[in-house]
């Protein structure tokens, strides 16, 4: 990042400290402070602020708007954790480990509420479009969710399905990010819906580059073993691709792995990952990538401000789309 999104993540982090630290009691209050604690890239509320930064408003108005996404955003990896049975989040324990299900239950509960006290801290004025765009999509993303848990039980998910359950439950956020910061910032709507559409775009390109790192990326930049998705038989966009696109040979490797029930890890990975290899699904998916990457730029470039308050939005995106982690 520069020098600039390192200072708003700075500024978020400094506010973050400060949430449910002095509630109580600390048997409810505890696990989500731990979970912020644990850091993260903080890319969505830097992308609040951005979004504010970009109509020339003071980021200050955007703060709270950008907390509630932060701490939203950390409820859903809370109970992601919880409903895959994660043992390691940003690697440490996840909540349900270090404490119960019943704790990282009620604990994320009080992080949404949480969240919306946020959402209400905003100038009266903004109130009503702030609420109805972070509700939307908070439900939007409970039915990405919905759709990746059903996903679970399918094997004949469709690349079309795939990308929508992606939109919902992790683009709408990068969107609504953006798009709250522009709220709060009198941006024109047609500018602010520009904003939101750059968002979606991006993201179906960030939940794509994540589907390629699980797979692909090195241990020691990705922060995790690649192979997870693998592992647990998630309907990932190459998984999806792979038995669509795959001869009877593959199709049949491809059904022992997915259906067995003992196996060894590394055989299973490395199984996989050569019938990808062969269909060069690797080389398809960055295709993908880019096109919604070159999507989102056309949106931001749509936005009637100067190109010049556009370049930390465009390294940030090019950040995200270049990284290995």
């Amino acid at each position: 990042m520069n020098s600039r999104t390192d200072f708003l993540e700075r500024r978020i982090n400094e506010e973050l400290r400060k949430v449910l630290v002095n509630d109580e009691p600390r048997s409810l209050f505890d696990p989500p402070v731990y979970v912020f604690s644990l850091g993260g890239k903080r890319i969505r509320p830097i992308l609040t602020l951005l979004a504010a930064d970009l109509f020339e408003k003071d980021i200050e108005v955007a703060v709270s708007p950008a907390l509630a996404v932060e701490i939203f955003h950390n409820f859903s990896l809370l109970h992601d954790d919880l409903m895959d049975k994660a043992d390691m989040r940003r690697g440490s324990a996840t909540v349900h480990k270090k404490w119960n299900t019943n704790t990282a239950i009620l604990s994320g509960d009080a992080m949404v509420i949480e969240a919306y006290k946020y959402v209400a801290r905003v100038p009266e004025k903004y109130l009503k479009p702030v609420i109805e765009a972070f509700s939307q999509t908070a439900m939007e993303i409970c039915v990405g969710q919905q759709y990746d848990l059903d996903f679970e039980q399918r094997m004949d998910v469709t690349e079309e399905e795939y990308l929508t359950m992606i939109r919902l439950k992790t683009a709408v956020l990068i969107g609504c990010s953006l798009k709250l910061g522009a709220i709060v910032s009198d941006a024109p709507a047609q500018d602010a819906e520009a904003l939101y559409q750059f968002g979606i775009n991006l993201g179906l390109a960030f939940q794509l580059k994540d589907d390629l790192l699980d797979v692909y990326g090195d241990f020691k930049t990705f922060g995790k073993k690649p192979g997870g998705d693998i592992l647990s038989n998630k309907k990932t966009y190459l998984l999806i691709k792979a038995l669509k696109s795959s001869n009877e040979l593959q199709k049949t490797e491809l059904y022992k792995w997915l259906t067995a029930d003992v196996f060894e890890p590394e055989q299973k990975i490395n199984a996989v990952k050569n019938i990808y290899d062969e269909l060069k699904l690797k080389v398809l998916v960055e295709n993908l990538i880019e096109k919604y990457y070159l999507a989102s730029l056309d949106c931001l470039s749509s936005i009637n401000v100067s190109e010049a308050r556009k370049n930390d939005l465009i390294d940030l995106s090019g950040q995200l789309m270049h990284r290995e982690k």
